[in-house]
């Protein structure tokens, strides 16, 4: 897009689907970037990360980045390898957690280039990663983080505040003050019920010319807490199978561990050997217990007082594995166990060679319990595929599949139209992003029907003057 004589927004990404989190604000010849996500998902997402950004990357001043999820970061070295030279502001534990996830990014995708070249099985000749460990290095030196509450200059009449929102460690909805304009990016929006971190604030006082919201589960309820976690992890070890957990390595592998803990100590589930298969995972689990023991405000009151010197995470049983050696080692099981493993979508890491492995035996089962994105292996698992593709190989699915939504760390419908109620004026617009289609024109006609704001579900691309 070429520079404009007003401010504007535009939609690189995560419009009309749930990852590639991409936002622009552009003004005569200042251009911020909010979030910088890898598209996932189905190949034609995939694609997407190759093709050229719209934008010359050079030309951006700063980028602003509400949490460290790879759907929300994972582009930010691709960005650096392509021009981008500037800062790239977020909190101080979103930079921590970026920097284990972006450089485990590169390594995947290294890994998987060459496991493609030596295996055959890809179309590329040779297979290439999107960007590597050098260029993640070289991204992660660009970072500044920044306190919570602080109004920051980024660029030239731009500023921005960071308030929780209890989505994972470090994760915001930022305030972005933008040549006079007003907007508000809720990042992804956390919920009441997180067992470690502190509820998500109101919406700051005053009037936004814009916010720009998540939608992910902006056509659907969470359920209650369920029994269905414990049924099917009892069910599974009675029959002498394992029990694999795809899991996000950073929050969700935290909420899971702290209720198998739960579990064990209430006498629900057996005491069985539970591994946390993630590098990722493990350097996470770190920065929690570290947010945990330094009362970080991010953490509940209650919990750090708990649990100070204490591991919330370990019920006894816990075994923590660092290489790849390690993980082999729980290769076919030969006792019932539980394996954590990442990524939570099973689109890539060890988890990957762990369904392979499970998967063919109906003695086992895997519990999904996160957002499984369209062309997943875990939306594929969560379907009844009845064979999924693995390493340029088919897998038979005899394994127990089990889907658990409980666990989700995304504010659902009813959370986000409360949290918008807390506005203290009618926004100018509200950009409704980061959902599946449908998810995402649900709540637009919801915000349209109930709060009678005016609202859009832009498609990719889109640009808008605020």
């Amino acid at each position: 897009m070429s520079k404009s004589h007003e401010p504007h927004i535009q939609f690189l990404g995560a419009a009309g689907t749930v990852t590639g989190s991409r936002f622009l604000l552009s003004h005569e010849d200042v251009s911020v970037m909010v979030d910088c996500g890898m598209f996932q998902g189905l190949k034609e997402l995939r694609l997407k990360n190759w093709n050229p950004l719209g934008i010359d990357p050079a030309s951006i001043d700063a980028v602003v980045l509400t949490h460290a999820h790879l759907d929300h970061c994972g582009y930010i070295p691709k960005l650096v390898k392509d021009g981008f030279a500037g800062q790239i502001h977020a909190t101080t534990y979103t930079c921590k957690l970026a920097d284990v996830i972006l450089r485990d990014s590169a390594r995947i995708q290294s890994e998987d280039a060459a496991f493609a070249a030596k295996k055959g099985f890809s179309k590329h000749n040779p297979p290439l990663a999107l960007y590597e460990e050098k260029d993640a290095e070289k991204a992660i030196r660009q970072f500044v983080p920044e306190e919570f509450g602080a109004r920051v200059q980024v660029a030239r009449e731009t500023f921005v505040t960071f308030h929780p929102s209890g989505h994972i460690l470090g994760a915001a909805f930022v305030e972005v003050e933008f040549f006079g304009k007003r907007i508000l990016f809720t990042g992804d929006m956390g919920r009441d019920e997180h067992p470690l971190l502190v509820s998500p604030g109101g919406i700051p006082a005053g009037r936004f010319d814009a916010i720009v919201t998540e939608s992910t589960y902006g056509d659907r309820e969470h359920v209650k807490q369920s029994e269905d976690f414990e049924t099917a992890i009892n069910q599974t070890i009675a029959r002498g199978g394992s029990v694999l957990i795809p899991a996000f390595a950073v929050d969700r592998t935290e909420v899971i561990l702290v209720r198998l803990r739960e579990l064990v100590e209430q006498g629900r589930i057996p005491k069985v050997p539970i591994y946390a298969d993630s590098p990722m995972a493990l350097r996470a689990l770190d920065f929690y217990r570290d947010a945990i023991n330094n009362h970080s405000p991010e953490i509940r009151q209650a919990i750090a007082d708990e649990w100070q010197g204490r591991d919330p995470f370990d019920p006894g049983t816990l075994v923590q594995l660092m290489t790849t050696d390690e993980s082999k080692s729980i290769n076919n099981p030969a006792q019932p166990c539980i394996i954590i493993s990442a990524s939570g979508m099973a689109t890539g890491g060890r988890v990957v060679h762990h369904l392979a492995g499970l998967l063919p035996s109906a003695k086992n089962s895997v519990i999904l319990v996160g957002y499984q994105a369209l062309g997943t292996r875990g939306r594929r698992l969560a379907d009844g595929e009845t064979e999924v593709k693995m390493h340029g190989e088919f897998v038979p699915v005899r394994a127990q599949i089990t889907q658990i939504q409980s666990f989700s760390v995304h504010a659902d419908v009813n959370e986000l139209m409360s949290w918008f109620k807390t506005a203290t004026d009618q926004p100018g617009c509200v950009f409704v992003v980061h959902g599946e289609e449908g998810a995402a024109d649900s709540l637009r006609d919801r915000i349209k029907s109930q709060l009678g704001w005016k609202a859009v579900a832009p498609s990719d691309g889109q640009a808008f003057a605020l």
